[in-house]
């Protein structure tokens, strides 16, 4: 089974390229990618849609070659963008004000609104801290990783943390078994 992303996330990063790098920064970075690409990403994207995660892997890097000068933290603020366009909009339920470690309960619902294979889970470890670990995708990437660092940093400051931290101790992209996140805030 070929794993898929929710079009939300590309027009995520439609909007952050359009946003950050101004005006024909999409067009640049369709310009860039296979014919096939441009087919998929030139015309109208919906935003509850699957694509293809090796057509967004592909558009990854292109933003990091064409607009990002090679630098792959731009993903990070890629993100954060997607969780507070996605969160304050069609997904603005998944929210708890003042209740962080209640919005990372609902970790495994929210993954399944962005991805088609695999699981993703959240174990509380303190009052202000926790583990999401990510299983069984079929694809992964590092720039993947990085979005859901900024997502997750995004998500939680929308529930009222500071001082978000995420570290990423474990990468199947980088050849671990899962993806695991460490996270905690003030």
């Amino acid at each position: 089974m070929e794993s898929k992303i929710r079009g939300s996330v590309i027009k995520a990063r439609k909007r952050f390229a359009e946003d950050h790098f101004g005006e024909g920064a999409w067009e640049r970075l369709i310009s860039a990618m296979t014919e096939e690409d441009r087919a998929v990403l030139g015309g109208l994207i919906v935003a509850a849609g699957w694509y293809s995660f090796e057509t967004g892997e592909r558009l990854d890097r292109a933003i990091v070659d064409v607009l990002g000068g090679g630098d792959q933290s731009v993903f990070e603020e890629i993100g954060r963008k997607s969780a507070r366009e996605n969160l304050g909009g069609v997904h603005a339920s998944f929210i708890k004000p003042g209740d962080p470690q209640g919005f990372l309960a609902q970790t495994k619902s929210i993954y399944k609104f962005y991805y088609s294979s695999g699981s993703r889970e959240y174990e509380q470890t303190g009052p202000a801290s926790g583990v999401i670990t990510t299983r069984d995708a079929e694809d992964f990437s590092v720039a993947d990783c990085l979005t859901v660092i900024g997502w997750h940093k995004e998500a939680l400051a929308l529930c009222g943390a500071s001082n978000v931290r995420i570290t990423e101790t474990q990468c199947r992209a980088r050849g671990d078994a899962v993806c695991r996140y460490e996270l905690a805030w003030g």
